[in-house]
């Protein structure tokens, strides 16, 4: 069937991908590890940490397939939000447990699309990790998908909170780790310790980085 898509995704941004993504890539000095890490087929979870808003694009950048992504409601008030919608962002109501975007985001899994989520639920300061929250538990453990964790190092320099224009320069590397099917059982005490294990191990990426691909 295929994930879904829209009019101007379909026809205008996904044909642009080979050319965009290269180009990005080069004028914000984006490096790759670990791209060999990332499961053939989709259906993963991309669990990401979280310092800036550049952070999707540079995601987008590197990965194969076009994902979809978990945003917080508020950004998508136009004129932002008609392009949002349209580069498969999927917005949640932040501190309310949106159990309707989890379950669209579930769906969407189990179709075999690839979301990205940040477990932080917002941007940490430089060199910070903040407790995440149970959703990527949740999916982890209700759809059996793999969970890809991902750090991403220097978008916070290019373009830190408070700013609106990049300022490239710095260089951003961005480190894929070996994915990880979780198995526990279904219950809110397993969406805690699962996402617990998955910031571990964006973490432990800072600190013990894949080789470069």
């Amino acid at each position: 069937m295929g994930c879904p898509s829209t009019f101007p995704e379909r026809y205008l941004l996904k044909p642009l991908c080979p050319v965009a993504k290269p180009l990005f890539r080069a004028f914000l000095r984006v490096k790759v590890y670990g791209l060999e890490n990332v499961p053939e087929k989709g259906g993963y979870i991309v669990a990401s940490n979280h310092r800036s808003h550049l952070d999707p694009p540079v995601l987008n950048s590197v990965f194969p397939e076009p994902l979809f992504f978990v945003a917080k409601e508020e950004l998508f008030k136009p004129p932002l939000g008609f392009i949002l919608r349209h580069m498969r962002a999927i917005p949640v109501k932040r501190g309310s447990g949106d159990l309707e975007t989890l379950e669209r985001v579930r769906e969407l899994l189990e179709e075999g699309c690839s979301v990205c989520i940040f477990p932080e639920g917002t941007r940490a300061g430089p060199g910070e990790f903040l407790r995440p929250k149970s959703g990527v538990g949740f999916l982890a453990v209700r759809t059996g998908s793999p969970v890809v964790p991902v750090y991403i190092d220097g978008t916070d320099r290019v373009l830190p909170k408070g700013s609106r224009v990049p300022k490239p320069g710095h260089l951003i590397r961005v480190f894929i780790g070996k994915p990880k099917v979780y198995r526990e059982k279904d219950n809110l005490r397993s969406y805690r310790s699962v996402a617990e294990d998955v910031m571990e191990r964006i973490r432990s990426l800072a600190g013990n980085p894949p080789r470069p691909s």
